[in-house]
């Protein structure tokens, strides 16, 4: 018998791999593309075509575990933007950004399915799949803000620092990149990536509130 909560997770997962991912780096291509550098855009990576940005590791990933990540996004930022640091902050921030406005319309849509369709298997296979996705994108957004070297958060951070400072932990991003994952295969990370993202989805659920004060007025 087929086990249909887990078919949604992993249709879901599918899903975020061909939008949530697409998304997040098409969001760093045209962020690099308006602040002066096209070079992720010459690269053909202004797209939200996911053979585009597709890593075959990464991709495995979020299909197995619900987390993946795609080819970087080529940007120029000491030869095209006019502020650097800035500009790679802002091109930075465009990634999660994007992961936020999909997690909002997962959630307006979710609710939706949760109050107005009727009770039946697919629309509760529909409304499975809605809340994986929000979730998906959600912790694409959560962890990718952390201040850590390569992830984009660490872009955003690095603005706040001295000029030598920042030059100098980049230096080390490779290592530092190790050292992250080593902490996320033994879960010291978890903790705190739940609170954030707790955070983050009571924040989503606060900004849709309307839907059910609408629903609300519309029975009474």
């Amino acid at each position: 018998m087929f086990n249909w909560g887990l078919i949604a997770v992993y249709a879901a997962r599918a899903l975020a791999l061909l939008t949530a991912i697409p998304f997040h780096e098409a969001a760093h291509a045209w962020a690099s593309d308006k602040l002066g550098d096209p070079t992720a855009k010459l690269c053909g990576r202004l797209s939200l075509n996911p053979a585009r940005h597709f890593d075959l590791l990464g991709a495995l990933c979020m299909l197995l575990v619900g987390f993946g990540w795609a080819k970087p996004v080529p940007i120029a930022a000491t030869t095209n933007f006019r502020h650097p640091r800035r500009d790679m902050a802002l091109s930075a921030a465009a990634g999660p950004a994007a992961n936020f406005i999909l997690a909002y319309v997962g959630v307006v849509l979710y609710k939706l399915v949760y109050y107005l369709a009727p009770d039946t298997f697919f629309w509760w296979f529909l409304y499975t799949v809605l809340l994986t996705m929000v979730q998906v994108n959600l912790m694409l957004a959560v962890f990718n803000l952390l201040p850590v070297p390569p992830l984009d958060g660490s872009r955003i951070f690095n603005l706040l620092l001295p000029r030598r400072l920042y030059f100098s932990i980049m230096r080390y991003e490779r290592y530092i990149m190790a050292a992250l994952f080593l902490l996320l295969w033994v879960g010291v990370l978890d903790g705190p990536l739940s609170v954030l993202f707790s955070w983050a989805l009571s924040a989503l659920n606060w900004a849709t509130g309307y839907i059910e004060f609408f629903l609300l007025m519309v029975a009474l």
